[in-house]
């Protein structure tokens, strides 16, 4: 199957081929023709599986089927994304994809952790708008966005921003809203009865539901080790070097102790940087950016960038520290093994961490090997 089987406009077609793009996914092959019906839509499949190919290029394909444009402070189409690095990251898809068509779509993303003002000013005439929900709210007190008049509500990782930590900013928003809108969610995890679905689906919709990438398939190799937490260091050093990885993402559960791990592992000659929200946006920007051109061997992270975070054919992720919840661990050693590329997800886990391990592994139905670091000489 390819993507002229789905009828889109012939410059969307030609930007699709532009990229590289040959055959869909499996979730870019069952949602975008329920998006390009107009019906409302709950996604779930693997962490890099396309899913964000698999609204854009139909929300674009609409915007094109329906010429009758105004330029103001109304856009059409409106993303909303849980971090600031996703709402560069989605916005850039939008804008790549609009390359060439036969008049512009004005797309943009805002965010915290930068001046409000340029923002504000650039909203005139955006017709696409990604968006993280405390900006979104902000440039509304402001009179700088008026999202009454959206056709299309994206939720991209729809789980977390339908969790308790947005419930207040989400239920502002939706107030906002019209109550006639296309609703499109979309996430790697999501439990089909939360409280948030049945608030934002306003007609039945149409679940799609691919197989997750973690659950039962060999793209990441799971392995683990049993370390003591004074230990933790010199084995993740002695791992990096005797594996000779570049291009490690490390996960920890504190700003604080990224920040630790990534300053032991440069006082060890190991090149490496943290990020996490107490960090300027300019320092996160950098820093993703110098790790997705291989200039940077290691990049520490909080869960800030567990979700969505799209980092071609990443080779390791290490959790330095187990996350809370299943979900989590899914969206975290997702990051690597995406789109059909072999990755190494590796935990370090404490004696007393075990039978959370077990927990997280049997919702995933997954086995690991674990390796007793006492064995090792390091």
């Amino acid at each position: 199957m390819s993507f002229s089987k789905f009828q889109l406009h012939p410059s969307l077609l030609k930007n699709v081929a532009s990229k590289g793009f040959d055959i869909p996914t499996s979730i870019q092959a069952e949602a975008i023709p329920v998006v390009l019906e107009g019906k409302d839509l709950l996604g779930i499949a693997k962490t890099g599986s396309g899913k964000t190919i698999s609204y854009v290029l139909p929300i674009l394909n609409q915007m094109l089927a329906s010429p009758t444009r105004s330029r103001n402070r109304q856009p059409k189409v409106l993303v909303l994304v849980p971090t600031r690095e996703l709402a560069v990251q989605v916005g850039d898809v939008f804008i790549e994809l609009s390359q060439a068509l036969p008049w512009d779509i004005k797309t943009m993303s805002v965010y915290g952790g930068v001046s409000i003002n340029p923002q504000m000013k650039a909203l005139y005439g955006v017709e696409i708008l990604v968006a993280t929900p405390g900006r979104l709210l902000d440039l509304q007190r402001s009179n700088a966005v008026d999202i009454s008049k959206i056709k299309s509500l994206v939720l991209d990782e729809a789980d977390k921003m339908l969790n308790l930590g947005f419930e207040q900013e989400m239920e502002e928003i939706f107030d906002q809203l019209p109550v006639q809108r296309q609703n499109l969610l979309f996430s790697a995890t999501l439990s089909k009865q939360l409280e948030g679905i049945k608030r934002v689906m306003l007609s039945d919709p149409i679940v799609i539901e691919i197989a997750d990438k973690v659950n039962g398939d060999d793209s990441i190799n799971l392995s683990g080790y049993f370390v003591s937490d004074d230990r933790k260091g010199p084995l993740l050093r002695h791992i990096i070097r005797e594996q000779d990885m570049h291009q490690v993402l490390i996960f920890t559960s504190s700003r604080h102790q990224a920040d630790k791990v990534a300053m032991k592992l440069n006082k060890n000659g190991i090149d490496a940087e943290s990020i996490h929200g107490k960090k300027s946006q300019g320092a996160r920007t950098q820093a993703l950016r110098n790790f997705k051109a291989r200039q940077l061997r290691v990049l520490v992270a909080t869960d800030l960038i567990s979700r969505g975070i799209d980092i071609n054919e990443l080779p390791y992720v290490i959790n330095y520290e187990l996350p809370r919840s299943p979900k989590d661990f899914v969206h975290r050693v997702g990051r690597t093994g995406r789109a059909d590329a072999k990755g190494m997800a590796i935990s370090l886990v404490t004696r007393n961490e075990t039978h959370h391990l077990k927990v997280i592994l049997k919702k995933m139905k997954r086995y690991m090997d674990i390796i007793d670091s006492e064995e090792l000489d390091f």
